[in-house]
């Protein structure tokens, strides 16, 4: 038997990317992009307004015709034949909002293939999950811009596609509600879909995201797991309440300082207790302690910087 250990296989991308280049006229908003997304994980593809996600994702799906480059979907380029498999949240709604909740699930529901009492059914079933089943009869135009985004949820996975894009799914949801819609894309997962995730909401991509893309001006400035990503960008915080004058050490460097808080960046291989002995020796008095990664909220203010801000 072979002592060589094994190593584990890597899923099969469901998306490939590779050296996509996308320009109208002389403005070049993509520049060389590739990633994968592989199946059955779900992947975050963050960055600003503006930064190129969404223009990714209209290429992909062949709203747009790439300048140069190859986007495929389970191996070749989009087709609307595949759209069954292929569920879709835009960042702007189209429903058509002069018809009736349940009328416009039905409809899109039957597009899908699902025969009307079918879709009825599960449209019930699903406007009972997320507090509508008492507005099936009400026009789409007279519910909230939340109310509304529930609904576009709704008719995006009704046919239970194997990949999932959710472009900004969060956008004019309160706490409750991105609750909500994120225990529902964790169930499309749990089902076995692929789930992409466009944003720009950090707390979301850190809970849910397998993968990430972070993307400034059409260029990948990060890529790859959650961790890797943090540990690129700082790796190791350890966040102290305190009292007293922390000492210049050559074991972490003072991120963020603040009266009686600080955060300190510690290099890769750092010993906790190293740093902890060193504060006490210099009279620093602890509070609390506590060790983290770098979030991907400091990671995205790194990038973006006075952008993030003004934005």
């Amino acid at each position: 038997m072979s002592d060589r250990p094994i190593t584990p296989a890597i899923p099969t991308p469901v998306i490939d990317v590779q050296d996509f280049r996308m320009a109208f006229g002389d403005q070049v908003v993509i520049d060389d992009l590739s990633f994968d997304v592989r199946a059955g994980e779900t992947f975050g593809l963050l960055g600003s307004n503006g930064s190129g996600k969404t223009t990714t994702i209209r290429a992909l799906l062949g709203i747009y015709q790439p300048t140069a480059g190859s986007l495929l979907v389970e191996g070749r380029r989009f087709d609307p034949a595949q759209g069954s498999r292929l569920g879709y949240l835009p960042e702007e709604r189209g429903l058509y909002r002069k018809e009736s909740v349940i009328d416009v699930m039905v409809y899109f529901g039957r597009l899908k293939g699902l025969s009307r009492d079918q879709a009825d059914a599960w449209s019930r079933t699903f406007l009972e999950r997320v507090g509508l089943q008492h507005h099936a009869k009400v026009r789409l135009d007279k519910l909230s811009g939340g109310q509304q985004q529930k609904v576009q949820l709704g008719v995006t996975i009704m046919n239970a596609p194997s990949i999932l894009i959710l472009d900004e799914p969060t956008k004019g949801f309160d706490p409750v509600n991105r609750r909500l819609l994120m225990d529902l894309v964790d169930e499309q997962r749990a089902q076995g879909s692929t789930v992409i995730m466009v944003t720009h909401q950090m707390d979301e991509v850190e809970r849910l995201c397998d993968r990430i893309l972070l993307l400034k001006d059409g260029r990948a400035e990060a890529y790859g797991t959650v961790a890797e990503v943090q540990d690129a960008f700082g790796g190791r915080r350890m966040r102290l309440s305190f009292s007293g004058v922390l000492p210049d050490s050559a074991h972490y460097r003072v991120a963020v300082s603040e009266r009686n808080y600080a955060e300190l960046e510690l290099p890769e291989g750092t010993d906790t207790g190293t740093v902890l002995r060193e504060l006490l020796d210099a009279g620093v008095q602890l509070r609390d302690f506590s060790t983290a990664r770098v979030s991907l909220e400091e990671i995205f203010l790194k990038v973006y910087g006075d952008e993030a801000v003004a934005a």
